[in-house]
């Protein structure tokens, strides 16, 4: 099929060189003249496993363009939109770029045609937008909801190995055609109505999050009773009801979802009159993560004031380069408010990819980090954190030599034996 993708963000891109790779033709555009100029080069804007082979291959065979404008040819299939939906500090999702792109689809659509919803929306969004805007378009336009369930870092793997594929629509031909988009994927297939299927990725990514802060509060007690933390979730994620994924002690959940969803499904519940008084503690007990970590730290080192503090670690988690709501940055922030010389490290991250104050160092080499310093704090359990020589760190800190482990990724017991005051979360 011959599909439009608006939006070369993390789904949008992925989405655009998945389907070309699967044979279908996909022009992927984006308001951005340089990202695309970048993109029809083979330069990826986001690091990705596997994304930019794909997307190299995908465009030397013509299945793949890249556009700074929504051209829809009379052999346009459908036009899938994976545009943002930020939250606003009021928590409400800001739909600001979703109906832009509507407004522009009725206006340029000049024969019938399915547009697919790929951006997290709040439930009733997609029947809002059928109202307000594809009842005015001269040709009919079907509106068919797609979630996505894709996770940074793995998202090429998730596209073509899913838990399940959901589609929300009115119309059986359409849903049939969104179906063929996935011919070449086994996976469950869920057809429901549209503002189920939007429902479907909030209450997805709430539950995660819920799991998250659980173990965390957990974690937490385990410090007070004595407990420790690894061999507790290990055993409760055995029991087959719960699940051992996302029952991993650290500083809280980060990203680009979780944050976002959980605020925007709050702000959903609250207009539409319900308290949902278990997410509102979820997402208390995550941002209270990242100050109970601050604050263990400052316990073991008496003040932080003056301190050379480092940090491995500013992606939100492994294997992406993406620093939005990452926990790393937060505790940054925390740090310096405290007086804490910080010097930052990641293997990917770059200065023009994190928010952070102009007094931080931001380094790609970790000695530069743990050189003379007095603590570090581990924020993201990248490989090239776990793999560090921890011998040599140990010759060139500063006593009294303190890492928090805040992802609970390194062994407490070579560390205490290499001279470190080890501090992890619920150990």
């Amino acid at each position: 099929m011959k599909v439009i993708v608006v939006g070369a963000g993390y789904v949008g891109l992925v989405a655009a060189a998945c389907l070309s790779q699967s044979g279908h033709q996909v022009v992927c555009v984006d308001k951005n003249i340089k990202k695309i100029e970048a993109l029809n080069n083979g330069i990826i804007p986001i690091y990705e496993e596997n994304l930019e082979s794909i997307v190299r291959e995908s465009l030397g065979n013509n299945n793949l363009q890249f556009s700074s404008k929504i051209f829809v040819s009379s052999d346009i299939d459908m036009i899938i939109i994976a545009v943002g939906t930020p939250t606003l500090p009021d928590g409400r999702v800001d739909l600001s770029q979703v109906y832009n792109v509507f407004r522009e689809i009725v206006n340029v659509v000049d024969h019938p045609i399915i547009v697919v919803m790929k951006s997290t929306v709040p439930p009733g969004v997609g029947e809002k937008v059928k109202k307000v805007f594809l009842n005015k378009s001269k040709v009919p336009i079907s509106y068919i909801s797609n979630p996505e369930f894709l996770r940074e870092g793995q998202a090429v793997w998730d596209w073509y190995n899913p838990d399940r594929i959901v589609i929300g629509g009115d119309d059986r031909e359409s849903i049939k055609k969104v179906l063929k988009l996935y011919s070449d994927i086994d996976a469950p297939r869920c057809i429901m109505d549209i503002t189920s299927a939007e429902m479907v990725k909030y209450a997805s990514n709430a539950f995660l999050a819920t799991k998250i802060s659980f173990i965390n509060e957990i974690a937490n007690l385990c410090e007070l009773v004595g407990a420790d933390i690894l061999p507790v979730a290990k055993a409760v994620g055995l029991d087959k009801r719960i699940g051992g994924q996302f029952l991993k002690a650290g500083l809280g959940y980060g990203g680009s979802c979780f944050p976002k969803d959980t605020r925007g499904l709050d702000f959903v519940s609250t207009i539409n009159g319900h308290t949902f008084n278990l997410l509102k503690s979820v997402i208390e007990v995550n941002f209270k993560q990242r100050i109970y970590a601050v604050r263990k730290l400052i316990n073991h080192l008496g003040t932080i004031n003056g301190k050379k503090v480092g940090v491995l670690g500013i992606a939100f988690k492994p294997n992406t380069d993406d620093t939005r709501e990452s926990p790393a940055i937060d505790i940054i922030k925390m740090l310096v408010d405290e007086g804490a010389d910080v010097v930052a490290y990641d293997p990917v991250v770059g200065s023009e990819q994190c928010p952070l104050p102009e007094e931080i160092t931001l380094t790609n080499n970790y000695e530069v980090a743990t050189k003379h310093a007095h603590a570090l704090v581990i924020c993201t359990e990248w490989p090239e954190i776990l793999n560090i020589d921890w011998e040599e760190v140990a010759g060139h800190m500063r006593d009294p030599k303190v890492i928090l482990d805040g992802r609970n990724c390194l062994s407490k017991s070579l560390l205490v034996e290499l001279g470190f005051k080890y501090l992890g979360i619920g150990r």
